[in-house]
């Protein structure tokens, strides 16, 4: 899973932060969505496709790599 966040759609309600705080943290300045690390590992990945869910805005998209070996 690879995760980005636009920094000018987030409005800072936190449901992010609440939800998985491993992965998304708020700026202290702006109260804008921090992303920890663009790869979480797979024990977060639930709690990160719930707040991509609950984002107000959709300021927050994944991209679920495949764990298939190519042929």
């Amino acid at each position: 899973m690879r995760v980005t966040v636009n920094r000018e759609l987030c409005v800072g309600s936190g449901n992010c932060v609440e939800l998985s705080p491993e992965v998304f943290d708020q700026d202290d300045q702006d109260g804008l969505v921090v992303l920890r690390t663009t790869e979480p590992p797979e024990g977060f990945h639930d709690a990160v496709e719930l707040a991509t869910h609950m984002c107000p805005v959709g300021a927050i998209d994944i991209e679920v790599q495949s764990n298939t070996p190519a042929r």
